[in-house]
């Protein structure tokens, strides 16, 4: 069973809900293990098939939270090599964190991403949250295929 780790963090609560439609649109694809959780410990990732991060954008970049992250599993050499990646986020007026994440994760941790990044803007609303559902579907497909 292939399994979706979705890591984020959310100051206001808006990745979060787009994190929680993710979920629910990965989990209409059987045989997908989906699990979201806020940042914790870069050796989760190691079991997963493939890893979002949800990475709001705050004054034109990422948040402390999520670069820390990032660089937690830099410095502990987390091999990400080939898994699938992808990043999603909501932003005010730029919206740059997801597609940084997304640089990363392909430049640094050699993993196969999904562009482009899934970005809302604001509160997700009923569109945005389908939008957010279609995304983890995509991803939850591209690892049944």
């Amino acid at each position: 069973m292939a399994k979706i780790l979705i890591v984020y963090h959310s100051h206001s609560g808006n990745t979060e809900k787009m994190a929680e439609a993710i979920v629910e649109g990965a989990r209409t694809i059987q045989d997908i293990e989906v699990e979201a959780k806020r940042y914790g410990s870069p050796w989760m990732l190691g079991d997963s098939d493939a890893i979002l991060v949800g990475a709001p954008t705050y004054h034109h970049n990422m948040t402390h939270n999520t670069r820390e992250f990032l660089e937690q599993v830099a410095f502990h050499s987390i091999n990400l090599k080939d898994k699938v990646g992808a990043a999603f986020g909501s932003y005010g007026w730029s919206g740059e964190a997801p597609r940084l994440v997304l640089e990363i994760m392909k430049n640094k941790f050699e993993m196969q991403v999904i562009e482009p990044p899934l970005l809302i803007k604001y509160t997700p609303d009923q569109a945005g949250l389908e939008k957010c559902r279609e995304f983890g579907k995509k991803i939850a497909k591209n690892l049944s295929s």
